[in-house]
């Protein structure tokens, strides 16, 4: 596990920058903490990063999915905060986004067992101050050899 202290915003975008660097077709971002821990932040600077611009983020609260088509990728963002199980999430067109996207989800365990082992995890608490979070960075199988540069960086 890999621990990383963001102390403020611009911290989160660097690291949703640096992940999005990292990326393939298939893979799985699940992101953990309570309300306002910076899933949605992370999320939305992995998007702009990866496009390679400003692009309009809407948080997917009510959603439950929004989807960018990139030139050499979809992003999938689903936020399962609503979601009463996970049958729902087949709804969202989650199977389509594990096959070839890379899928961004907030609230990940609403979509039960659905979510593949093969995902990366970042968990975000609370830091030591009102803007400072931590994250803490599981790698699942397929993620280890990518996250070696991110560790070395820390």
């Amino acid at each position: 596990m890999i621990t990383i202290d963001l102390p403020d915003e611009a911290a989160t975008a660097a690291l949703a920058a640096r992940l999005a660097t990292l990326v393939r077709p298939g893979d799985v971002i699940a992101l953990k903490g309570e309300l306002g821990a910076g899933k949605t932040s992370l999320a939305r600077a992995f998007i702009r990063a990866r496009a390679g611009h400003e692009e309009e983020v809407p948080s997917p609260t009510f959603t439950l999915v929004q989807i960018y088509e990139l030139p050499d990728l979809t992003i999938w963002h689903f936020d399962g905060f609503r979601l009463r199980g996970p049958e729902e999430a087949w709804e969202l067109g989650i199977e389509d986004a594990l096959q070839d996207g890379v899928s961004l989800i907030e609230w990940p365990e609403r979509f039960g067992g659905l979510i593949p082992k093969r995902r990366l995890e970042l968990t975000f608490e609370q830091g030591p101050t009102a803007e400072a979070r931590r994250a803490l960075i599981d790698a699942g199988p397929g993620w280890a050899d990518r996250l070696a540069s991110l560790a070395a960086e820390t």
